[in-house]
C-alpha cells in the first residue's frame, strides 16, 4: 500500500483553522479531495479562518476541497453535509473528528449550558460524524477514523479540576475503543490521537495564559501524526490511544525540534499527558 491519500477523500470537522486546518492542508499535499467541516463561514476578527480561506489553501497546496458550514451538534447539518461530500467525491476514505469545546472548570464554575456545549461537541458530535460517515467509509478500501481524544488515565488530577472537559474527551476515547471493536471485521480503523505538548492554536485563550505560546509546539506535528495513521492498513492499526509524537517516532522520526514554536525553549506537556521527556 503506497502511504499516500492521493485520490482520498477526507472529512475534517473543525478544519478552520488550528489542527483541523493543519491536518487538511497535509492530505492536500498529496492530493487529496478535503471535506472541510466548519462553523467558521464569515471572517471573525478575533480568530483567524474560515471554511473558505482554508479551501482557497487546500487547493493551491494541490488538494481539492468542499467547504461546509455545519455546526457538528447538528446532526440533520452532519448528515447533509457529508451526503455532500461523498456525492461530488465519490465517497469517503477518511473521517478526521477534530472540533473540539474546552472549559477548565470544576462543576460550580461550570454552567449546565456549557457543560451541554462540551459533551456535544466532543463526545456526541464524533458520535455522529462517525455515524454520518460510516456507511461511505464502509465501501473504502483503507477507511479511517481519527478522534483528537487523549489517553485514558484515572488520575485525580485530570479528574478533580475539571471533570465536565474530561467526561467530555474521555467520552471519545472510549468511543474509539467501542466502535474500533464494533467495525474490526469489517476493517475500519478507529483510533484516538492527542498532543504530547501544548499545540499553538487559538484554543490558548481557553487556557487563561497558563501557557506561553513559545512553550508549544505547532499544530503541524499533530497532522503529520494523523497522516501517518490513515496511510496505514486500517486492519492492521486500529483501537489505539495514540500521542504524535511516538506515532512519528514509529515513522522514524527523532528530531522534533522543528515543530516547537521556540526551538530549544522547554516545553508544555498537554492535559491527560504526564511529562513532554
Amino acid at each position: 500500500m503506497k502511504r499516500t491519500l492521493a485520490g482520498r477523500t477526507v472529512v475534517v470537522t473543525g478544519a478552520s483553522r488550528g489542527i483541523g486546518r493543519a491536518i487538511a492542508l497535509r492530505a492536500a499535499r498529496d492530493g487529496a479531495n478535503v471535506g472541510i467541516l466548519a462553523k467558521t463561514a464569515a471572517a471573525d476578527p478575533r480568530l483567524p479562518g474560515t471554511i473558505h480561506t482554508v479551501a482557497e489553501e487546500v487547493e493551491a497546496a494541490g488538494g481539492h476541497a468542499l467547504a461546509q458550514a455545519v455546526d457538528v451538534r447538528d446532526a440533520a447539518a452532519v448528515e447533509s453535509a457529508v451526503a455532500r461530500v461523498a456525492e461530488v467525491f465519490g465517497g469517503i476514505d477518511v473521517l478526521v473528528n477534530n472540533a473540539g469545546a474546552i472549559r477548565l472548570t470544576g462543576t460550580l464554575d461550570t454552567p449546565v449550558a456549557r457543560f451541554d456545549l462540551m459533551w456535544s461537541v466532543n463526545a456526541r458530535a464524533m458520535f455522529v460524524c462517525s455515524r454520518a460517515c460510516l456507511p461511505h467509509l464502509l465501501r473504502s478500501p483503507n477507511p479511517h477514523v481519527i478522534a483528537l481524544c487523549p489517553p485514558l488515565s484515572f488520575d485525580p488530577r485530570w479528574l478533580a479540576p475539571h471533570a465536565p472537559y474530561t467526561l467530555s474527551k474521555y467520552g471519545m476515547s472510549l468511543l474509539v475503543l467501542g466502535m474500533a471493536a464494533e467495525f474490526a471485521g469489517n476493517g475500519v480503523a478507529f483510533n484516538g490521537l492527542w498532543p504530547r505538548t501544548v499545540i499553538a492554536t487559538a484554543a490558548l485563550a481557553m487556557l487563561g495564559g497558563r501557557v506561553r505560546p513559545d512553550s508549544c509546539r505547532s499544530p503541524e506535528i499533530v497532522a503529520d501524526a494523523a497522516h501517518a495513521i490513515v496511510t496505514r492498513d486500517s486492519r492492521d492499526c486500529t483501537g489505539q490511544l495514540l500521542l504524535d509524537e511516538e506515532v512519528l517516532r514509529a515513522e522514524g522520526v527523532t528530531d522534533f525540534s522543528g515543530y516547537a514554536v521556540v526551538p530549544g525553549n522547554p516545553l508544555t506537556p498537554d492535559l491527560f499527558v504526564a511529562s513532554a521527556e
